[in-house]
């Protein structure tokens, strides 16, 4: 049945390799179903509900992909994403949780029909590499700070906005020594380095009393606090447009480039350098953004933590079907997910944070033209506390810089068409 469903002869593989590489993403990966439901707990939602909406939108997502599609790519609730969900849509902006969840769910829709339409290709290959590249790191430095304020190292100050917290204090200490711990075991290639260094620091925290252990395994907590609670009337507010765009052009590229680059790590393209079967691999990724959005979570995405498995030998879904199952197993563990601090998963912020950002070493720094809005996306981001407001800048400036440098020919239609909308929302919506 194995080999019937996912083909397993033809791809390398066996059993036993898909299974030690679905063990090695899912501890890759496993520190989401303890960093989401902290960081989406900041927009009030219930921090039980999220966990069990997280594992369950990891393992929807991740069955799909597998079955549907027959990669070994994992899926679960994207960093960044997360944090402008529950920082600015609904921090900032003021919105609802309920209609975040609407915009996530109305994302997702729009993407699947792009994915059916398969417009995706012209929207990707239309959107200028300096600009992803910019926004990927501008998510970066949004989830640093993010980072940084959970541990109590950055704190607002009255004159210069924000300043130096108390470094001496244990949370911040612990932070910085939980983050060291990941980046030196993530440098010894070490399986699991980012769980290991959030166990690391609530285990001395417990040692210190600053936390309660509660025990490990209990029944799921309820999802009735965030199940089916999703406004999809209130995102349709003209006003949400910028923030549906947003979560739709951020998962949009980050899941294209997660199943480029985890393709091209297991050489799965075909002779012709094109990924075989993209369009279910796409659609399965809108179907477990709708879903997450149904059970109460932010974007679900692809994760870039799945080369892991696929360098351990991962060839094809069932790796996928492995992982679903861990996540499904991770129901039980929720007592443990509570315990766990912000100061512990701070770390693993600021760890993504490094990958996110490394991507700026990839810009023409000699083209001023390119540099100039990678830099305002990426900065824009974290001190507008907007991945939106990012977003937005970005393709204002490289729309402008490129028409007043007299480089019409590099602006394309779609680039120029989403300046002009950014324009418009900022003039009639935002009072600018």
């Amino acid at each position: 049945m194995l080999e019937r469903l996912f083909q397993l002869k033809a791809h390398g593989t066996d059993v036993r390799k898909e299974v030690i590489a679905g063990i090695t993403t899912f501890l890759t990966m496993a520190y989401i179903i303890v960093v989401n439901p902290s960081i989406l707990q900041g927009a009030g939602m219930d921090f039980g509900a999220v966990f069990v909406a997280t594992c369950l939108a990891a393992a929807i997502g991740t069955l799909i992909m597998g079955l549907l599609a027959n990669y070994p790519i994992a899926l679960a609730p994207g960093m960044g994403l997360n944090a402008f969900f529950a920082f600015t849509v609904v921090g900032s902006m003021g919105y609802s949780w309920q209609v975040a969840l609407g915009a996530v769910f109305m994302s997702g829709l729009i993407f699947f029909l792009l994915s059916i339409f398969r417009v995706r290709e012209w929207i990707i290959n239309s959107i200028p590499m300096s600009l992803r590249f910019g926004i990927s790191a501008g998510i970066g430095f949004f989830l640093a700070l993010i980072a940084l304020k959970n541990a109590g190292v950055v704190v607002d100050h009255p004159a210069t906005l924000v300043g130096l917290g108390d470094i001496h204090a244990p949370e911040a200490l612990l932070f910085f020594g939980g983050f060291l711990l990941i980046c030196a075991l993530a440098f010894r290639n070490v399986t699991g380095s980012v769980m290991i260094g959030i166990i690391a620091v609530t285990i001395v925290a417990m040692l210190l009393g600053m936390v309660e252990f509660d025990g490990f395994v209990s029944a799921p907590p309820s999802l009735a606090p965030t199940f089916l609670q999703l406004d999809i009337a209130g995102a349709l507010d003209v006003a949400m447009i910028s923030v549906i765009f947003a979560f739709l052009f951020v998962d949009l590229f980050d899941t294209s480039g997660t199943l480029i680059g985890a393709a091209q790590r297991g050489n799965l393209l075909d002779k012709d350098g094109k990924l075989p079967r993209l369009g279910r691999a796409l659609m399965s990724d809108s179907v477990a953004t709708m879903s997450g959005a149904a059970l109460g979570t932010s974007t679900t995405t692809s994760y870039i933590e799945s080369t892991a498995g696929i360098a351990a030998g991962g060839r094809t879904g069932l790796t996928a079907v492995v992982v679903a199952v861990l996540f499904l197993a991770c129901l039980l563990l929720s007592p443990i997910a509570s315990i766990i601090p912000a100061y512990a998963t701070a770390p693993a912020l600021l760890y993504v944070a490094v990958l996110m950002t490394s991507g700026l070493k990839l810009i023409d720094w000699d083209d001023l033209t390119e540099a100039a809005p990678a830099v305002v996306t990426a900065l824009m981001m974290p001190l507008t506390f907007s991945i939106a407001n990012g977003i937005a800048l970005g393709f204002i400036t490289y729309a402008i810089l490129k028409a007043l440098s007299g480089r019409w020919c590099q602006l394309s239609a779609s680039v120029a068409i989403i300046a002009v909308v950014f324009v418009l929302k900022f003039i009639f919506l935002d009072g600018a």
